[in-house]
């Protein structure tokens, strides 16, 4: 390591000493469920995302959870380390890992009643210290008896045992959102009147006990460390306090503790496992450096610490000792060697979207990026291959898509021209950026201009291709990626009450009254979003939402933390709601289901968030020309960020 790297981030890679190993850098890859794994064993899809961060230079890395216990199923998709059988899976993934000079360690978990999903679709039975149901997913679980508490207890001492057998370097015993642990940790959870209940002494007897059975079951060299929430940040979870002399009754036994924030059993609490873009970054350091004055171990800390810089930070000012970097790291593997080199700048930065991490992990699919695609799929893509012949490509539309796919085409080696019809490349994310909360979605602009920079690829602003054009430049692959502009349904319309589309509104073009009533028929970011921009500058306003409920195609913590600001602001939703018509100064909107008119009156301006249609006119001048023609994004269907980027660079891939 030189000098130079020591001076920008002397605190990031400075090594750390913990028991029997030693972290190259204070950079980790906190436990994350990828839903990679599809029998509850490790793959090859695991293994092959698990290294490409260990090529990219990280530290430690920390896997997803390792069940336990049989009763510890709480998805369809966990791995488990209930049987000898899985150790050769696991030693697969540490030797893939180890060949990076990177440290693993495994998280062993039992959810207790915090089921997620069932078998089948069948409701399994939930065991938990007392029957205190769970408020998120609705789970009334089954006191645990003494003898099933021994028992899994000594499933957490053998599934160490065969975390070392397979090579791993440690484990981590998750006691964090309210999962087992912390509900016998719990007294709102832990009713128990027996010998693991009652006062702090009782009810850390549960905790206490895995640790000594583990402590038996593996060597002195084998690292053993806690992951557990700073606070719950729920009226029912743990407090600050109740963590805090928690973690200090056992810190003389363990090696490390992981303070992350929050809790699976509210959708308050449930916001912190995955803090979207509107939570401040290193929001959860505070908690860690509450918790590293009373502790002599080292501290582990995660939560929204995006960029190196931040992490320095943390680390200079003794906040913690190392640092959770998980989707920063899902954004960009490479993240830490970038760093260490000097480059930091060429780091791709998470926007903390969680559109396609957390995202898909909560519709049951494999993990990605909407940034980075190949993340989750390593073993169908992987760093872009020099093309076998250098082409002539023009790339019309500069949105994420067109960006994109002209980054990926230039990569392989191709002659690559970006066109803009704008003054700015960046699409409608330019127009995202402009929404409540949702200022970093910008950085998705400012990554693609960079990665276009490096890739020297010409980009012409300003300036409309038509087929003409096209004809003239005679390149050999045309991608068109022109995007869409908002769609405007027909409605029965009687007066003259000003109508105005989410671009008008985000762009100034239009400025809508007091009383306003908006049209969310996608129920995404930009109902929500236009809503809030519109309540936070008060406004009375009335969201009508083509769905079950508002915000119902976003990732759930994005969701949940938009709901929350609707509601301080006092915006009425409405879900179960079509436009039918207008006049003057009233709304006529049609319940979804019944066909009942619901007529909203006393309104100033209707604003519409009723989707797009694609700007396709390009692609259809182009029939028949000899050209190599492929349509990507907006342009070939209105859909999200994550479409266009992964169809753009499945595009430059391809050429």
């Amino acid at each position: 390591m030189s000098a130079a790297v020591n001076s920008v981030f002397p605190r990031l890679f400075e090594p750390l000493r913990i028991r029997g190993c030693t972290l190259k850098n204070r950079i980790m890859s906190t436990g994350h469920d990828t839903t990679l794994p599809v029998d509850g064993t490790v793959n090859d899809a695991l293994v092959a995302y698990q290294e490409a961060r260990a090529r990219g230079g990280v530290g430690l890395i920390v896997l997803q959870v390792s069940g336990v216990h049989e009763t510890a199923r709480y998805t369809n998709h966990v791995l488990m380390a209930t049987d000898d059988a899985a150790i050769p899976g696991y030693r697969r993934l540490a030797e893939a890992v180890h060949r990076f000079d990177t440290v693993l360690f495994a998280q062993l978990f039992h959810p207790g009643r915090e089921i997620a999903e069932a078998d089948g679709g069948l409701l399994s039975v939930a065991y938990a210290p007392s029957a205190v149901p769970n408020e998120r997913f609705h789970v009334m679980p089954r006191p645990l008896k003494p003898q099933m508490i021994r028992a899994i207890v000594n499933g957490y001492g053998d599934a160490a045992r065969r975390m070392q057998a397979a090579g791993i370097d440690g484990v981590e015993i998750v006691a964090s959102h309210g999962y087992l642990p912390s509900q016998f940790l719990n007294p709102r959870v832990n009713l128990r009147d027996d010998g693991y209940g009652g006062n702090l002494e009782g009810r850390s007897r549960f905790l206490r006990e895995v640790i000594a059975d583990i402590r038996g079951k593996v060597s002195g060299q084998f690292v053993v460390g806690l992951r557990i929430s700073g606070t719950e940040a729920d009226a029912s979870g743990l407090s600050e306090d109740e963590s805090l002399e928690s973690i200090v009754r056992v810190a003389d036994s363990i090696d490390y503790v992981n303070i992350t924030l929050g809790n699976s059993a509210s959708l308050g609490g449930a916001i912190h496992i995955a803090p979207p873009m509107s939570s401040k970054t290193s929001y959860v350091a505070p908690y860690a450096a509450n918790v590293k004055r009373r502790v002599r171990i080292p501290v582990f800390v995660a939560g929204r610490i995006n960029q190196p810089q931040e992490a320095e930070i943390i680390l200079a000012s003794c906040q913690a000792d190392v640092c959770g970097m998980t989707r920063a790291l899902i954004c960009d593997p490479e993240l830490p060697n970038k760093a260490v080199r000097g480059a930091a700048d060429d780091i791709r930065a998470c926007i903390a979207c969680n559109q396609a991490c957390i995202g898909h992990f909560h519709k049951g699919y494999p993990i990605s990026c909407i940034q980075n695609p190949v993340s989750g799929r390593e073993l169908r893509f992987g760093a872009p291959t020099p093309a076998p012949k250098v082409r002539k490509v023009m790339v019309v539309g500069a949105g994420p898509a067109g960006m994109k796919a002209a980054v990926i085409a230039a990569q392989r080696g191709h002659d690559v021209s970006l066109y803009e019809a704008a003054k700015r490349p960046g699409g409608q994310a330019l127009l995202a950026q402009l929404l409540p909360g949702r200022a970093e979605f910008g950085g998705l602009v400012t990554n693609l201009l960079r990665e276009l920079a490096q890739a020297e690829v010409r980009i012409h602003t300003g300036m409309r291709v038509d087929a003409a054009k096209v004809l003239r430049e005679n390149p050999d692959v045309v991608v068109v990626a022109t995007g869409a502009i908002p769609y405007r349904p027909p409605f029965e319309r009687d007066g003259e009450l000003p109508v105005a589309d989410a671009w008008q509104v985000l762009s100034g073009a239009a400025e809508p009254g007091h009383s306003v009533v908006v049209i969310d028929w996608r129920a995404d970011w930009i109902g929500i979003g236009i809503a809030e921009r519109l309540a936070q500058t008060g406004r009375s306003v009335r969201l009508a939402v083509s769905g079950v409920a508002v915000g119902e195609t976003l990732p759930l913590y994005v969701r949940d933390a938009a709901v929350a600001s609707l509601h301080s602001l006092g915006v009425t939703v409405m879900p179960y709601m079509r436009l039918y018509g207008s006049d003057s100064d009233s709304v006529y909107l049609q319940h979804i289901t019944s066909g009942e008119p619901v007529i909203l009156d006393a309104v100033d301006t209707l604003v519409l968030c009723t989707g797009h249609t694609p700007i396709d006119d390009l692609a259809d001048a182009l029939e028949g020309c000899p050209f190599d023609v492929r349509v990507v994004g907006d342009a070939a269907s209105p859909r999200s960020a994550e479409e266009a980027v992964y169809e753009g660079m499945k595009a430059g891939m391809e050429i």
